[in-house]
């Protein structure tokens, strides 16, 4: 642990929030991670206090930033590292979100087959007989 900041690419990868530090790195550049609601570069030194926003589709994340450290720890270590502080709509939206992708086809049944294709094309077009 370090009392002085740390780059936020080497932190979100050293909290487990990315698998590597180059798609840490790769996320700030495409202006996915934002530290107190300003987009930042990967070489942004982030402090402990401060709020991180990540942008995955379809939601926000927010964590707070409770202490500091450029070393990847494990999974349990995390809580004392950072404190997932998303709003609650932003979770429900998730929620809607895999609740609607599950509605369009039931579970188990995978991609239609090429039959299968061939009979809703002709259903679409109006040929079935």
């Amino acid at each position: 642990m370090e009392s002085a900041g740390v780059r936020i690419d080497k932190f979100l990868w050293a909290v487990r929030l990315y698998k590597t530090r180059s798609l840490a790195a790769e996320a700030c550049k495409k202006g996915k991670v934002s530290i107190n609601k300003q987009s930042v570069k990967s070489s942004r030194i982030i402090k402990a206090g401060d709020l991180i926003d990540i942008r995955v589709a379809p939601i926000t994340r927010t964590y707070k930033v409770l202490d500091i450290s450029e070393k990847r720890m494990g999974a349990k270590l995390t809580p004392g590292f950072i404190e997932d502080v998303t709003t609650p709509d932003q979770l429900e939206m998730l929620e809607l979100a895999k609740l609607a992708s599950s509605a369009q086809r039931d579970r188990g049944l995978g991609r239609p087959t090429k039959k299968d294709r061939r009979d809703i094309e002709r259903l679409q077009q109006g040929d079935w007989e």
